[in-house]
């Protein structure tokens, strides 16, 4: 089943990134198209994609268009030992980002663009219980699913355990442990990062080497996931910098 990318800036960084795209629809303009819409078209023409020109109630069937659609092949996962090479060609101590049960496509989106952001080396999502990278993802993650690597696999535990045998430390962000700010982040690591409504399952939190823990000062007790993996990632990102 091929993949809709919906967007101006989400179209456009996948054809940026070499995606590979069956067609593109633009709404149709009284006057001349500018922007990033005259990008696409550029680029389009210069990848030789075929554009069509459709009217805006033939666009709104689907939904958050902004006046583009691009019609792409399948999502294209990777391998986790992918992940470990790119972050050995670039001189860096692996950081990855596992996700535990994301159902919400909004929350990975997000995720996949602080990752890309951040300079994370991929994210590892699970093949049941998860939401996979769909239009919603792609067009969240503004363009930047094309960039991050993601990797599905059949068991985070499993996987776990094959990350430590390559040299990497686990860090379950969940309650109960560690302040993150007081925590020594500059080695090869993963960070997991559990789902919206239940955390980090009991199973994959005792696989983990770490507990580190996000302040509380409010009334709520946790955060959104998202906002939860943006927080870790860049501490990381800081002490890494120092």
């Amino acid at each position: 089943m091929a993949d809709l990318i919906l967007g101006r800036n989400a179209v456009l960084e996948a054809l940026k990134s070499g995606r590979n795209i069956d067609k593109i629809s633009i709404q149709k303009t009284d006057g001349q198209h500018s922007g990033p819409v005259k990008q696409i078209i550029a680029k389009a023409k210069e990848k030789k994609i075929p554009v069509y020109y459709s009217d805006k109630a033939h666009m709104d069937k689907t939904p958050h268009h902004q006046g583009v659609i691009a019609l792409a092949s399948d999502f294209e996962y990777c391998q986790v030992s992918d992940m470990l090479e790119t972050a050995g060609e670039r001189g860096e101590a692996p950081l990855l980002v596992i996700l535990d049960g994301i159902e919400d496509p909004h929350n990975l989106g997000a995720i996949m663009r602080t990752a890309e952001c951040a300079g994370v080396h991929g994210i590892i999502i699970p093949k049941r219980h998860s939401v996979s990278v769909n239009e919603t993802v792609l067009k969240t993650s503004a363009g930047a699913a094309e960039y991050i690597p993601c990797a599905r696999v059949t068991n985070i535990s499993r996987t776990i355990d094959e990350l430590k045998e390559a040299g990497l430390w686990i860090y379950a962000c969940d309650m109960g442990g560690g302040v993150i700010y007081d925590q020594e982040l500059t080695g090869p690591m993963a960070v997991v990062i559990g789902s919206e409504g239940f955390g980090i399952s009991r199973l994959v939190k005792e696989k983990c080497d770490f507990v580190i823990s996000i302040p509380m000062r409010g009334n709520i007790n946790s955060l959104n996931a998202s906002n939860a993996a943006a927080i870790a990632v860049y501490e990381v990102v800081r002490q890494r910098s120092c």
